[in-house]
């Protein structure tokens, strides 16, 4: 009797044992396939560790911005088009997910703000002059925190038209509410074709033109194309359709793009003198700090650009933005700025300042400004 009691004793353990075992593989089965359903990115976590995984995509997400500015615009990657990662699971979203998916997801279905910014058309585009000062009013604009430009000459408006407007916005930089979007080609200003193409973009675009007395950019051009090009004719045989005569040759581009009147009366047919900005190309040079001011004002920004960010540079001839903080020298424009140029015959330019006389006079009339030139 006691050792069968004992038995049942044995086997109702055993039994027990077994049933526990069993129970113990339902539920880790159970687990791994919820968990293959991806159901359990919903079990709680430790503060500490979904913070560490926000921190984590954080970086990288920074990391991944700085690089994207460094790329060339063309070869960027738009985050609304490519494959997004969800940070708490490291699963990729699709293609095109939303900007506030892809923030709920990283913070765990709390919404937050989406700091990588939009790409914009620009609100602001420098549309000319070549050779008057445009390089360096868009390197002292980028100063300014509320300013995002494209580096390198789109040439939208006059030579990629066909690619779209789609194409042009994928050019242009990331930013935040309350930031400008710019770019500069200065050869719009002499497209025929330019004015009514940017008004179809937006005829609310602001249009800024740095000109320069028309002969010293006549020099200035043609000494540039002169280091391109050291076999090029002299100024004269190509300034003049002949040389006894005196008269100007205005089919030769260097002469032609002086003739502001003439380009703005054709912007005038799409846009009010209101859009426009005329900026001295002579007084970006001598009061830089003065002249961004009137930039700031007009693009509805805060003066914070000021004299405390240049200095006379005596070498190139020209003002340079003082060493920014963090790093080791000044920044001023490149070597193919401030060339000095070659010597033209006096009689030369002094034909070329009488030929452009009541051009400027035109365009001062049309502009509301007297730039001096004469």
């Amino acid at each position: 009797m006691g050792c069968s009691g004992g038995r049942v004793r044995f086997n109702f353990g055993k039994a027990l044992s077994k049933a526990s075992v069993f129970f113990t593989m339902v539920l880790i089965f159970t687990y791994f396939f919820y968990c293959l359903a991806g159901l359990c990115d919903s079990a709680p976590r430790t503060l500490y560790s979904q913070r560490g995984v926000d921190r984590d995509y954080d970086a990288l997400d920074d990391h991944r911005r700085v690089l994207d500015d460094l790329r060339p615009a063309r070869n960027r990657t738009d985050s609304a088009e490519a494959p997004r990662m969800d940070a708490p699971t490291g699963r990729l979203l699709p293609p095109r997910a939303t900007d506030s998916a892809n923030a709920s997801a990283r913070s765990g279905g709390i919404p937050v703000s989406n700091t990588f910014g939009t790409k914009r058309f620009p609100q602001a585009i420098i549309i000319g002059v070549k050779k008057g000062g445009t390089r360096a009013l868009l390197e002292f604009l980028r100063i300014h925190p509320d300013v995002r430009a494209v580096g390198s000459e789109p040439h939208f408006f006059d030579r990629f038209y066909d690619k779209g407007l789609e194409w042009y916005r994928n050019l242009m930089p990331r930013t935040l509410d309350g930031q400008i979007t710019m770019e500069k080609t200065p050869s719009y200003f002499v497209t025929k074709e330019a004015p009514g193409r940017v008004c179809t973009m937006n005829c609310q675009t602001k249009l800024i033109v740095v000109v320069r007395d028309p002969v010293t950019r006549a020099v200035s051009d043609y000494t540039q194309t002169l280091s391109k090009n050291p076999g090029l004719p002299s100024f004269q045989s190509l300034a003049l359709k002949n040389s006894s005569t005196g008269l100007i040759d205005t089919t030769w581009s260097a002469v032609r793009i002086g003739l502001y009147a003439k380009h703005l009366e054709n912007w005038l047919q799409h846009f009010p003198l209101s859009h426009f900005l005329f900026v001295s190309g002579e007084r970006l040079v001598s009061d830089p700090a003065g002249e961004m001011g009137r930039v700031q004002d007009f693009l509805g920004l805060k003066r914070v650009v000021s004299d405390k960010h240049f200095y006379f540079n005596q070498t190139k001839g020209f003002p340079c933005l003082k060493k920014p903080e963090g790093s080791s020298r000044p920044r001023c424009l490149g070597k193919s700025k401030g060339r000095p140029h070659p010597q033209i015959p006096t009689e030369v330019l002094q034909r070329l300042r009488d030929f452009y006389r009541p051009f400027n006079h035109h365009f001062y009339q049309i502009s509301g400004q007297d730039f001096g030139w004469d």
